[in-house]
């Protein structure tokens, strides 16, 4: 099967704004690969904001190399932590102890 990149970014895109982090990562990556670096980093923020832990490790690798200034990184990292602590509930937790068992 043939991979056609120009579709492949265009559904990306529409997952992405309908909400979808993991698409929204992808875009990130596929935007880095073709050397549009600002453009893979505004979407690994936009991802980081929401929760998604792969792209606050990318948008981390960005910071490291001279990609991402420090008040964006900083932003990105709280948001990032805001998100995250509104996602928690006590079904959550029970259910991730549960898991672990």
């Amino acid at each position: 099967v043939e991979k056609d990149k120009k579709k492949e970014v265009y559904h990306l895109e529409e997952a992405a704004i309908g909400g979808h982090l993991g698409a929204r990562y992808n875009l990130g990556y596929v935007e880095g690969k073709s050397g549009r670096h600002e453009r893979a980093m505004n979407h690994y923020i936009i991802a980081a904001k929401l929760g998604h832990d792969g792209s606050l490790v990318a948008l981390k690798k960005g910071f490291m190399v001279g990609l991402v200034s420090k008040e964006d990184f900083a932003s990105a990292l709280r948001a990032h932590q805001a998100a995250i602590d509104a996602m928690k509930s006590p079904q959550r937790d029970a259910v991730s102890a549960a898991l672990k068992k």
